[in-house]
């Protein structure tokens, strides 16, 4: 009886690994650690003294917990809006659809002029909001409605695949036992979206963390005020500050990484959830 060898990789594998690996190293692996090397040369006080200066720690805060605010409104929106596009049929809907993929399409400088212009003491909107004390641009408050602008994909892009899959029969069946559409919601519907909308929040707050180019044209970068982190990193990299730029750097690549961990945790209990 002649027995046929299974290899366990697939052909080619050892030419494709040292490529894969070569391509990480190139674009990911070596500039981060360039990024450690260089703030490896501050001294632990210097570095503590650094990442936790008055000016450096108001960033933080405008930063986090900006994208935490964001990305909780797009966590109540995204269900909403991806449950319309789910559930009802209407004129336009495939054009709708479209648009929420726009944020990723339109360059961020872009998106943050429009955003600074419509929403301005004259602008369409601002000039409504205006008059009832409600200043949006230059504020913290545009900041939070930029990260929410490009947030919102996040969410539903992560959600409406789930929705599409929830079989009508649960309604149904929760309906045929006396249980009204909130209850429905609540209680049947929810859970099941559940892993998938904190997958979606947590993807929107990182996205959040890391943009610059559509926040800086709203937030008026007022020091201690409206002024982000990675804006922190491009100020001392103009004034030549390249070991303090690198170690707030650090701090956000950790940030970075938690975040990521993050997700993907959140990912596979999706999966595991869904199965």
């Amino acid at each position: 009886m002649k027995f046929i060898k299974h290899n366990n990789v697939l052909p080619g594998f050892g030419p494709t690994m040292g490529y894969t690996l070569l391509y990480l190293s190139l674009i990911v692996l070596i500039p981060l650690s360039a990024l450690v090397f260089k703030t490896a040369g501050l001294s632990w006080h210097d570095f503590i003294s650094t990442v936790t200066e008055p000016r450096v720690l108001a960033s933080y805060r405008i930063t986090f917990g900006a994208a935490l605010a964001a990305a909780g409104i797009n966590a109540v929106f995204g269900v909403l809006v991806a449950w319309v596009l789910v559930r009802y049929p209407f004129p336009g809907r495939r054009l709708v659809d479209a648009l929420v993929d726009l944020p990723f399409a339109l360059p961020t400088a872009v998106a943050g002029i429009t955003l600074a212009t419509v929403y301005s003491a004259n602008g369409w909107i601002g000039k409504h909001l205006e008059p009832h004390g409600i200043k949006v641009a230059f504020t913290p408050l545009g900041i939070i409605i930029a990260m929410t602008f490009i947030g919102l994909p996040f969410v539903v892009r992560t959600v409406q695949p789930v929705i599409e899959e929830l079989d009508a029969e649960i309604e149904e069946a929760a309906a045929c036992l006396g249980a009204n559409r909130w209850q429905t919601f609540r209680r049947v519907l929810f859970p099941l979206l559940t892993p998938s909308v904190l997958t979606g929040f947590a993807l929107a707050f990182a996205r959040g963390v890391g943009e610059y180019g559509s926040i800086i044209f709203i937030a008026g970068n007022m020091p201690m005020v409206s002024e982000i982190t990675p804006l922190i990193i491009i100020t001392k990299l103009e004034q030549y500050d390249y070991q303090g730029a690198t170690a707030v750097a650090t701090v956000m690549l950790v940030a970075s990484f938690l975040m990521l961990l993050v997700i993907n945790l959140l990912q596979r209990w999706s999966r595991r959830y869904a199965g």
